[in-house]
């Protein structure tokens, strides 16, 4: 079984190398300029009833209290980021992914929407600037504990760490943040993932070899944390002081950065994926 996942991932990477480009040339726009820019995406808010029985990512679309530094709130790393994952899940496994009209659904939900009970992935970013109601709250502990999962991602720092730890104090109380161990099962979905790597933004990178710490000092490596439930199944998975995000959204801009971060995020991501649907 490892040299078979070893092999995936050399599977994995020269798949995406291949579809990089025709990827990327299907991308038109960008996240510059406010709270959402993605011009002729917009915000797709899901239908009362939009499962057809495929995979698809939600993007947890919440108020923020203050800013970071190259962060925009939730809408971070939106659309790109979940519609590359959902090509490249097409792609890389069996996974039917959910599509209208040939292209992949995802769509953003608020914690207080009905459709958010529907969403086998809800993903959200730039985490540490979230400020929730007590309903926010309320509704989030009822997904998690009803078998929701949530991934967030691309957020820096102590403050940040501290703020986002802060809610989880108030949706999930009884439950600890812990370091996800070597052998847990969603380290080894598909790709054995040894180390999770620093992913800085693609607009803080300066090249290979450079420092990829966004906070510097304060963003010393790659966390990757969980809370899981009482029978051991993770309900949130976190990647701190990195930005997996980016590794997806930004594949095709450049191939330096590509090379350097996009396939260890898509195996991490793909992981993540497939125990979410499993566990």
């Amino acid at each position: 079984m490892p040299r078979a996942r070893a092999g995936m991932a050399v599977v994995l990477a020269l798949v995406l190398v291949g579809a990089a480009m025709p990827l990327a040339q299907r991308r038109f726009g960008g996240r510059f300029g406010g709270v959402f820019e993605g011009a002729g995406a917009g915000i797709r808010t899901p239908p009362k009833d939009f499962n057809d029985g495929g995979f698809t990512i939600c993007k947890w679309m919440f108020r923020s209290d203050r800013g970071e530094a190259g962060g925009i709130g939730w809408s971070t790393d939106y659309p790109y980021g979940e519609i590359n994952l959902l090509t490249r899940i097409s792609e890389l496994t069996k996974v039917h992914v959910s599509r209208a009209a040939g292209d992949v659904n995802y769509w953003v939900v608020r914690a207080t929407d009905d459709q958010l009970f529907e969403c086998p992935l809800l993903i959200g970013s730039d985490v540490g600037t979230a400020a929730l109601s007590d309903a926010e709250v309320q509704r989030l502990r009822e997904y998690l504990l009803k078998g929701g999962f949530l991934w967030v991602d691309d957020f820096w720092g102590t403050r940040a760490w501290n703020q986002w730890g802060g809610l989880m104090t108030r949706v999930l109380p009884e439950v600890t943040i812990v370091d996800i161990a070597p052998a847990d099962p969603i380290r080894h979905a598909m790709v054995d993932i040894k180390e999770v790597k620093q992913v800085p933004s693609i607009f803080f990178w300066g090249g290979p070899g450079s420092d990829p710490r966004e906070r510097g000092s304060d963003s010393p490596h790659a966390d990757f944390r969980a809370i899981a439930d009482a029978h051991g199944r993770i309900m949130v998975a976190m990647t701190h002081n990195t930005d997996i995000g980016d590794s997806m959204e930004r594949e095709g801009d450049d191939p330096q950065y590509f090379a350097s971060f996009s396939p260890d995020g898509y195996a991490l991501a793909t992981d993540i994926v497939l125990y979410a649907l499993t566990h």
